[in-house]
């Protein structure tokens, strides 16, 4: 079996990190941010972060653990066993459950499983992780059963709260039996509590997470815990220079627009109903100066036929386009059915070239990574 990066014996033993990241469709290029409510800034996160660590010069090897899928409807990459990111960073992907692609509140009863087959790999390799870092409470209920076994230091991100998500929940009008049915939020909430008291660490992004969001936590303590905030690659995500022609998704975006050269205000995110952005629309609908004075591009993922996306973002789709045709904002919105990763630093620098504005109209940001990035 090909081990990918760091599987040299000769190569000088530094540190050996296991990342754990399981939901949502996690390789290295062409990250399809935006597919799914489960493909988002945690991903793009999971890989920066590994091919970083594996750039460190006292680490000997760095596995980003997630799940294998091989499944007709998605891309074969996320079937490979290993994908290599670098000399010392790979992907290792980890059967468990059903082949398909599977939702991450639907993952619970295979995450045994994943730490058993995670095992197995660590036993063909020959190697036993120095510490095990899980992401998300997925993989935070696997991550710290799978330290406790291997019997090394366990830190945990959360990413995202599970009573966080449930008071917003709750505040916008669900019973908990509607929020228990559809997000399996108990379920989350005790792993999360699990991963809280099995962590010799636990890294947030800001104050108010640590301070706050994890309150709600009879585990939580915050001796354990550090505040890193998130980053971006800055030779990507830089200006433009005096010299800055127009890439070419400026075309799939003028297209929609009378006059492409005003100022652009700019949202880019999924299509979640949680970022907001039909409160952006309607907002620049109803104000007539604002749509003298600038144009606005919605970037939310990518698409083909609405009809057969998943019900949260088909949902978010259409209301968008009902709105866009309620208020004739026909030639004033922007909405590109498809962008590359590579895309998204010259959107920012399109909108930033039109002297236009970002805006993340998120009602809770847990993440906020495009707001870094803008």
């Amino acid at each position: 079996m090909n081990d990918g990066a760091g599987s040299d014996s000769s190569a000088p033993r530094g540190v050996y990190i296991a990342l754990l990241s399981i939901h949502g469709l996690v390789r290295g290029e062409n990250i399809e941010l935006g597919r799914d409510a489960d493909t988002g800034g945690q991903v793009k996160y999971v890989v920066d972060l590994a091919r970083q660590l594996g750039e460190h010069p006292d680490v000997h090897r760095v596995d980003l653990l997630t799940r294998r899928i091989d499944d007709k409807k998605i891309s074969t990459d996320y079937s490979q066993r290993v994908e290599v990111l670098s000399d010392k960073a790979n992907i290792v992907r980890i059967a468990c459950g059903p082949r398909r692609y599977l939702r991450k509140e639907t993952l619970w009863p295979y995450l045994g499983q994943f730490v058993e087959n995670a095992l197995q790999h660590f036993r063909e390799l020959g190697q036993v992780p120095d510490v095990v870092h899980g992401h998300y409470a997925d993989a935070g209920m696997a991550g710290s059963h799978l330290a406790a076994l291997l019997d090394v230091p366990f830190v945990f991100t959360g990413h995202s709260l599970g009573y966080s998500k449930l008071e917003r929940l709750l505040e916008k009008g669900l019973t908990r039996e509607q929020v228990e049915k559809r997000y399996n939020i108990s379920q989350r909430i005790e792993a999360e509590e699990a991963a809280l008291d099995a962590a010799e660490l636990v890294v947030t992004s800001t104050t108010q997470e640590k301070d706050e969001q994890y309150a709600a936590y009879a585990n939580s303590h915050s001796r354990r815990m550090a505040v890193i905030p998130p980053g971006v690659n800055l030779s990507d995500f830089s200006p433009g220079g005096s010299r800055f022609r127009k890439p070419p998704i400026h075309r799939a975006i003028a297209r929609f627009l009378e006059d492409p050269n005003k100022p652009m205000i700019l949202a880019l995110s999924r299509a979640d109903e949680r970022k907001n952005v039909r409160t952006l629309l309607k907002a620049y609908a109803k104000t007539p100066a604002l749509r003298e004075k600038a144009n606005l591009v919605l970037v939310l993922g990518n698409r083909d036929n609405i009809r057969e996306m998943e019900a949260g973002p088909r949902k978010v789709l259409r209301r968008l386009l009902m709105d866009i045709d309620k208020y004739d904002l026909y030639g004033h919105v922007a909405y590109p059915k498809h962008h590359d990763p590579g895309d998204v630093p010259d959107i920012y620098r399109l909108a930033a070239k039109s002297r236009g504005v970002f805006v993340n109209p998120a009602l809770t940001e847990p993440f906020g990574l495009t707001i870094i990035e803008a």
